[in-house]
């Protein structure tokens, strides 16, 4: 499907990066698009396919709070099921510090910014290639 996106020289930098590629109408850019809707912060994917059996993508964004992180989470399981994917499972929605969205094929993290950090799951699953924006 989608090959990794090298990051950018933006990224370095400290200046946003554009939204990794997705192939149109796909399950991954309705992700990335949902997200960047809602103004979730540093937005990163990881292509998966190949590495795990898990998912083709990992998705991780922080959200300013507990309620802009419920409140994306919810908001995306709604356009998933729109948009004919199917029915998404969410764990950690009460507490909103740290909540995970099982889409299928893209599985995607939702934290505030100081729990995000302190798993630091971009340089665990990275596998050298994640792709980032903001």
């Amino acid at each position: 499907m989608n090959e990794p996106v090298p990051q950018s020289p933006a990224a370095s930098t400290g200046a946003p990066a554009p939204l990794p590629a997705s192939e149109p109408g796909s399950l991954h850019e309705l992700v990335l698009n949902s997200l960047d809707d809602d103004q979730a912060q540093e937005i990163v994917s990881i292509p998966l396919e190949g590495k795990t059996t898990i998912a083709d993508h990992m998705v991780i964004a922080s959200g300013r709070s507990t309620r802009q992180v419920a409140a994306m989470a919810q908001k995306l399981a709604e356009r998933v099921k729109h948009g004919g994917f199917g029915h998404v499972r969410i764990e950690g929605l009460p507490a909103a510090d740290w909540v995970l969205i099982d889409c299928g094929d893209v599985v995607v993290h939702l934290f505030r910014p100081e729990v995000r950090s302190f798993y630091n799951l971009e340089r665990m699953w990275a596998f050298g290639g994640a792709s980032a924006a903001a």
